[in-house]
């Protein structure tokens, strides 16, 4: 069995339905259990007002399926959609799994209707994020609400590893402070990051540079 090592600050929460926790007491299929909440867990990430998934997309899912047989599966969805808590209909396109909630009941029922086709329509399992607030707060310091808010909103501004690029630039100057490594971001966003990586100098060198240049931008400007 594989130790779980903790939530993580800034991974995304899936919400459920209280009904659900009154239903456990009843579901005794661990099968069916599983499948209830892997489906309800996709649904939940697909935007748009049509949140549905076949079961080719769940079979997709290597991590998943790990844990449970093909026909273990099909048990568990058949017993989900025999309880209500899933909904399931069939067209010429294969079978389409949808939560019984009232925008799923909605979308079932256009389906049905063929008012609405889910060709060239495919789903793909949330991507984890990388966790920024782990990193900072092993490498700079401890999270504050105002560090993890400052963290969020850099996540959002920046393309995916300048922010763990610039923790390390902050630690290589050997100062550990956000203020430093927003300054970094910055500079990188202002000045553009690729010039300052094709530059003819050695990895010291060109640290030295960027240490320099971020002092600058943080000297008070008269």
């Amino acid at each position: 069995m594989t130790v779980f090592e903790g939530f993580t600050a800034n991974e995304s929460f899936t919400r459920i339905p209280d009904s659900l926790f009154r239903l456990l007491g009843e579901i005794n299929d661990l099968n069916e259990l599983k499948v209830t909440l892997y489906v309800l867990w996709r649904i939940e990430h697909i935007e748009g007002a049509f949140r549905q998934i076949c079961r080719s997309e769940i079979v997709e899912d290597e991590d998943f399926m790990k844990g449970i047989s093909s026909d273990d599966l099909d048990r568990g969805l058949e017993k989900a959609v025999e309880r209500g808590t899933l909904l399931m209909v069939k067209n010429a396109e294969g079978g389409f799994y949808f939560l019984n909630s009232p925008l799923g009941r909605t979308a079932a029922q256009a389906m049905q209707n063929r008012d609405w086709r889910a060709a060239a329509r495919s789903s793909h399992p949330p991507r984890e994020t990388s966790n920024i607030y782990k990193l900072y707060e092993e490498n700079i310091g401890p999270i504050t609400p105002m560090i993890a808010d400052m963290l969020n909103d850099a996540e959002k501004a920046y393309p995916d590893g300048w922010i763990a690029d610039a923790m390390e630039q902050s630690l290589k100057s050997n100062v550990r402070n956000w203020k430093y490594i927003d300054a970094i971001l910055r500079r990188w966003k202002e000045e553009g990051r690729a010039e300052k990586q094709n530059r003819p100098n050695t990895e010291e060198t060109r640290g030295d540079v960027v240490t320099r240049k971020v002092e600058e931008f943080l000297k008070p400007k008269h």
